[in-house]
């Protein structure tokens, strides 16, 4: 049975805990809106889930972030050649990074973020009851969040993650605060939220869309005898919207978390674009040739110094081993006429396989990743920060290489 809510407000782990009680097809979702660095959040869990009586628990997390909360080492176990083979090497590097933000406020607050999304697992562990993890894939979000933005919004956020990894002074007392009114997500790219509508809508409004939806989805499918009563523990910022959709929402709700699961398509116009421009430069190449065969030579040469050439400072800046700066200098040129692998990803390969990472790599890598220089120290990180740096010197190759031969023919 519910305790009353003036018994429980009387309680000294509850008061001034943001709490909301929704009815919704005959279950009353008690919603507890924590703070991702607070210890009164987690004393706030404990106590709910012990002087009141659930048929569930609900958190914000999706099956990888709660099973990284279970499991902190579980990405020991990471295969870095499936990795870098099946194209996750930027979104696993853009994780470690998120991470970095994450190691920095548990060192200054004391408390790992999420800590009250654990608590609230362990107790639904404790007392025998199910568990729903409701918030959408975090890869999904940050794919559909970078989809939501313009070209150079991109740049934006790629350069403020890169600088949260350069970032040594410590985060200031306002962001951390503002952790205890949001998101964590929202947080890392506050900046950005606050100014872009599509963003915030993808970080913020999306996800409150989704876990209404997956709420209403689990409550269909349980079994649980009515009256049934769910604690939702969510972040402070998802509080208010929440609270509203599960009483406003009238879709489908199996047809809304398909919808909002998807990882938009890919715009093709780019990669259209980019083989046009590669087409243009090989047939330039081979008018160069038609007009003088020394000519030809010459700019046939460009080509492969420019790509090549920037491929390997890519691999030599990421501190690569020299076989790794010659694969990146040879899988380069021939990048058009070799689908699938980038040489970003060869390069890489051969940097792992020439530098194993070691069982201390794994153990060290999101303390090594903290600080800058760790990018460099630990074989993991190295790995993929060569995979970045020569696929970003191979792009800047050719266009070079371009604009070189261009020049030559004019």
């Amino acid at each position: 049975m519910s305790v009353p809510e003036t018994d429980l407000a009387l309680l000294p782990a509850l008061q001034g805990q943001p709490i909301e009680r929704v009815q919704r097809d005959g279950v009353e979702y008690v919603l507890l809106g924590t703070a991702h660095v607070s210890r009164s959040s987690v004393d706030a869990v404990d106590a709910l889930l012990a002087h009141e009586h659930f048929d569930a628990v609900a958190v914000e997390l999706c099956d990888s972030r709660a099973q990284s909360m279970r499991d902190p080492e579980a990405f020991k176990q990471m295969d870095l050649f499936k990795v870098i083979r099946q194209g996750k090497a930027g979104m696993v590097a853009a994780s470690l990074v998120l991470s970095t933000f994450q190691k920095r406020l548990a060192d200054q607050s004391g408390l790992q973020p999420g800590a009250e999304m654990k608590a609230a697992m362990d107790g639904a562990d404790q007392r025998g009851l199910p568990l729903w993890l409701i918030d959408r894939e975090v890869g999904t979000t940050l794919k559909r969040a970078w989809h939501s933005v313009g070209f150079w919004q991109r740049f934006g956020l790629l350069g403020g993650l890169l600088a949260s990894v350069f970032e040594r002074e410590e985060i200031e007392q306002s962001e951390i605060e503002k952790l205890k009114q949001g998101d964590l997500l929202e947080s890392a790219f506050s900046e950005f939220a606050s100014e872009s509508k599509p963003l915030y809508e993808s970080l913020i409004g999306e996800r409150d869309t989704f876990m209404a939806a997956r709420l209403r989805e689990e409550a269909a499918r349980s079994a649980t005898i009515e009256p049934r009563r769910v604690l939702v523990v969510i972040g402070a910022g998802h509080l208010k919207g929440l609270s509203a959709l599960l009483q406003e929402q009238k879709s489908d709700p199996a047809t809304t978390v398909a919808a909002l699961a998807t990882t938009p398509l890919k715009a093709r116009w780019p990669k259209w674009l980019a083989a046009a421009l590669v087409l243009l430069v090989f047939a330039a190449i081979a008018y160069a040739f038609h007009r003088n065969t020394a000519l030809g030579t010459q700019a046939l040469t460009a080509w492969v110094l420019f790509t090549g050439g920037f491929a390997a400072l890519g691999a030599l800046a990421a501190g690569g081993h020299p076989l790794s700066i010659l694969a990146a200098f040879i899988a380069a040129p021939i990048k058009p006429f070799r689908p699938g692998i980038p040489a970003g990803g060869i390069s890489a390969m051969a940097e792992a396989w020439v530098r194993r990472p070691r069982v201390v790599d794994f153990d060290t890598l999101r303390d090594d990743i903290v600080h800058w220089s760790g990018w460099w120290k630990n074989r993991v990180a190295r790995t993929l920060l060569n995979f970045f740096l020569v696929s970003v010197g191979t792009i800047i190759g050719e266009y070079s290489a371009g604009i070189h031969i261009f020049k030559s023919l004019i």
